[in-house]
């Protein structure tokens, strides 16, 4: 995780930034340490990186990489003003010891379009994520890949629409919610035949950022507006946390974005 001490928003690089409102970063730390904090109240290890002077969505953690098996495919960002953060991740990487690590030469925004389900990692496009990074990650982290298409640009990333609630094992499926709506006819199809159990979420779900949560397989990280995905997910034996990122998601982000996740 990475602190938003220096949070603005200064340009617009997705449907909810609006630089004409204002934001204050003093919030946006205090909604952060929350959800730091709540990470460590359940049990959760946080590592966390410096925040570096004109990069405001440097907070966004989860577009810095992808780790899988302790293999770390780096980012390369579409939008320019985000270009830099790539290279501090990078050097975070190595200096923490993690060796097997690949810059990307295709556009990939790590963990906002990959998601990993215990046996096969998700990868959206169609907003920012190049369709051939699909194939470099596969080649760079050793794991199948399925490819979905977004079609709402208000759901840019694939952690705005879909996030994985339990990763498989040797005997039970991954199970997965996300918001049909967001994903091309063809994408609904392949969600459905890989999915048939998923939690499907509703528009008012999506547009609150409940999408964005972070599952521990038991702990769902949701925004505090998200009850009502809550409490379908309490109804499959799900504890839903709520915390409050209001002032986070003025930048297009929530729990998700905020939070790499390091599986070693």
């Amino acid at each position: 995780m990475c602190p938003p001490r220096y949070f603005a928003v200064d340009y617009a690089i997705n449907p909810w930034m609006d630089p004409s409102k204002p934001v204050s970063a003093d919030v946006a730390v205090a909604q952060w340490t929350e959800l730091r904090d709540t990470y460590r109240r359940l049990g959760h290890t946080v590592e966390e990186i410096d925040p570096q002077p004109g990069l405001p969505d440097m907070v966004f953690a989860a577009n810095s990489g992808t780790v899988v098996d302790g293999r770390v495919l780096g980012s390369r960002f579409r939008a320019p003003q985000r270009t830099a953060e790539a290279e501090h991740f990078r050097r975070w990487f190595l200096e923490h010891g993690y060796r097997d690590l690949t810059m990307p030469e295709k556009i990939n925004e790590a963990e906002g379009d990959f998601a990993w389900t215990g046996r096969v990692l998700l990868a959206g496009t169609g907003f920012r994520t190049d369709p051939a990074a699909h194939a470099e990650a596969q080649e760079a982290l050793g794991v199948p890949v399925v490819s979905l298409q977004l079609v709402d640009p208000r759901y840019y990333h694939l952690d705005t629409a879909l996030f994985v609630l339990a990763e498989a094992t040797d005997t039970t499926t991954a199970q997965v919610v996300y918001y049909p709506d967001a994903f091309s006819p063809g994408s609904q199809r392949v969600l459905r035949r890989m999915f048939p159990d998923a939690v499907l979420a509703t528009a008012a779900d999506a547009e609150c950022f409940g999408l964005n949560g972070v599952s521990d397989g038991r702990n769902v990280v949701l925004p505090v507006e998200a009850t009502g995905l809550g409490a379908r997910l309490a109804a499959r034996g799900y504890e839903p946390v709520y915390v409050d990122i209001s002032e986070l998601r003025k930048a297009g982000g929530g729990p998700k974005c905020c939070t790499l996740e390091i599986r070693k």
